[in-house]
């Protein structure tokens, strides 16, 4: 029974020494939204399957004011006929969140900044491009959901072979 309660303690005592993570969403806005639709423009005759690219740029920084970060997440989306190859539309949309962040460690920050702030972000970001493109014309968008840890490993891994190819030159 005594080892239970020194195990309790010991944990009520690192609880006590770790650093306690807090977040905080201050805002949230579209910073940049554009939608064209081509379709109705160009008009089409004849059936239409769609075939969706969606693309995904993040970026953050850092506020002036203590402990507040800037969080942007770029969308393009193109929609293209599958058959003819015809661009049906085209959005194009800037998501910003702004967050208070404390007692996460230097070296996690732009991980931390990159994964879990567009995680956050993102049901609001697909709400919006829903929306938009049901009141563009078309049916409903609804983005499947995006693996921002694998985004941020492959943005990585792409800065680093960028980096050995300007040291190999």
């Amino acid at each position: 029974m005594a080892d239970q309660d020194n195990g309790a303690d010991q944990q009520t005592a690192d609880s006590a020494t770790a650093p306690h993570m807090r977040m905080q969403i201050l805002t949230q806005f579209v910073r940049d939204l554009s939608f064209e639709n081509v379709l109705a423009q160009r008009g089409t005759g004849g059936e239409v399957q769609p075939d969706v690219q969606v693309s995904v740029n993040l970026d953050a920084k850092k506020r002036s004011t203590e402990h507040q970060y800037e969080v942007a997440c770029k969308l393009n989306i193109t929609s293209r006929n599958k058959e003819s190859e015809e661009v049906l539309f085209v959005m194009e949309m800037e998501y910003v969140g702004v967050f208070h962040i404390e007692g996460v460690p230097d070296d996690q920050i732009h991980p931390y900044l990159l994964i879990e702030c567009p995680r956050q972000m993102f049901p609001f970001m697909r709400r919006i491009v829903s929306d938009v493109t049901r009141d563009g014309g078309f049916p409903p968008l609804n983005l499947e959901s995006i693996d921002f840890v694998q985004l941020y490993r492959q943005e990585i891994a792409r800065r680093q072979a960028a980096q050995s190819q300007t040291s190999d030159a």
